[in-house]
């Protein structure tokens, strides 16, 4: 009788040591859980870290866009600036002696250089607007400087045009093709008759 007593007395330190030990297991399993969680969400928060909007404007209905971009995403805001501006002249299309038009029908002519392609601090954005006027269907290749002379790796690349009547979203294919890096992804594009509604109704749907 003694030692089944004994023996009962054993089986139960057993089970309480064993109850005990799954409490321990189960306390530091969820810590590694929290632990876990904690280190996705701080990568989800770095991956919608600093914003930067970049963009070309001529007449100012790009810049007009980038202001509005900047201002629902917190973001840094750069205007690229033509080193030999355009001038009113050299922009009008409907002269085919124009410079965009020698541009446009030379590509070898369209060496537009910038007077601030490279972007300081460039490596700390995550996520990189690129604004310009459209034309021809496509970026202004006033943009070209900038995508050749920064690295885009491991940024989300959004592109955003402005024209009378043509292009669409997928205007920037060339600069991205330029580039080789970053990830780029559907832009869009906005008219010339733009209203502030429809630019942060996009925004909003970008989830910045």
């Amino acid at each position: 009788m003694k030692n089944f007593v004994n023996r009962n007395r054993f089986c139960k330190v057993i089970l309480n040591m064993a109850v005990l030990f799954g409490f321990i297991a189960c306390g530091n399993n969820s810590s590694a859980v929290n632990n876990q969680n904690s280190r996705k969400n701080g990568n989800a928060k770095k991956g919608n870290g600093k914003v930067l909007v970049v963009y070309y404007s001529q007449t100012g209905t790009t810049e007009g866009v980038a202001k509005i971009i900047a201002r629902e995403t917190n973001a840094d805001l750069i205007k690229l600036e033509v080193k030999n501006e355009y001038t009113s002249d050299d922009l009008n299309w409907t002269d085919e002696n124009s410079r965009v038009n020698r541009e446009h029908d030379n590509p070898n002519s369209r060496n537009v250089e910038l007077k601030n392609a490279v972007i300081p601090d460039f490596s700390s954005y995550d996520t990189v607007f690129i604004g310009y006027p459209i034309w021809w269907r496509e970026a202004s290749w006033v943009l070209d400087d900038f995508v050749k002379k920064n690295d885009f790796t491991g940024k989300t690349v959004i592109p955003f045009g402005t024209s009378m009547s043509t292009g669409d979203g997928t205007s920037g294919n060339r600069l991205k093709k330029l580039t080789k890096t970053g990830n780029w992804v559907d832009g869009q594009r906005f008219s010339s008759s733009y209203n502030e509604s429809e630019v942060v109704d996009w925004v909003k749907s970008l989830k910045y």
